[in-house]
């Protein structure tokens, strides 16, 4: 075998071992996203890939349908960030959603802090975090080349 040979057959092995590890982090996140509903009380009853999006390894944002407690459809979130959930009807797209819980978070960290909630560590912890990971999604909302958007 040469050495062009041998070069070729280890990125091709790379590239499918990069493709594996995101298909498996891809699945970690969609079991992540269907334990937190689960323990909201809402039981998943399908996914819907076309419009759900995946930022590997930082977020992905589910568009899911349930059918218990009652029919409904819901962007959820999960990834390095709080998972979270909405009503579908507060984002028509994916991208609108990852908006929407940039706003949300901000306001919520916002409220803590109102509250006088953070003067507990704990609590000042999560909303640090929370404004954290609502300015990057605002920042992944905001990038038009995530999104396959020509500018």
């Amino acid at each position: 075998m040469t050495e062009q040979a041998v070069a070729q057959t280890q990125q091709k092995l790379s590239a499918e071992e990069a493709e594996a590890r995101r298909q498996e982090w891809v699945r970690t996140q969609f079991q992540k996203a269907n334990r937190f509903l689960a323990e909201k009380g809402v039981i998943p009853s399908k996914v819907l890939a076309d419009e759900s999006r995946y930022l590997v390894p930082y977020m992905a944002i589910w568009k899911i349908e349930s059918k218990r407690p009652i029919n409904k459809t819901y962007w959820v979130m999960s990834g390095d960030l709080p998972s979270d959930f909405v009503d579908v009807k507060v984002a028509a797209t994916a991208r609108d959603a990852v908006r929407h819980f940039s706003m949300m978070w901000q306001m919520q960290a916002e409220n803590l802090a109102r509250s006088g909630a953070t003067r507990d560590a704990t609590q000042a912890k999560f909303a640090q975090l929370l404004v954290s990971r609502a300015e990057s999604l605002y920042l992944v909302h905001n990038d038009d080349k995530l999104w396959n958007v020509q500018a």
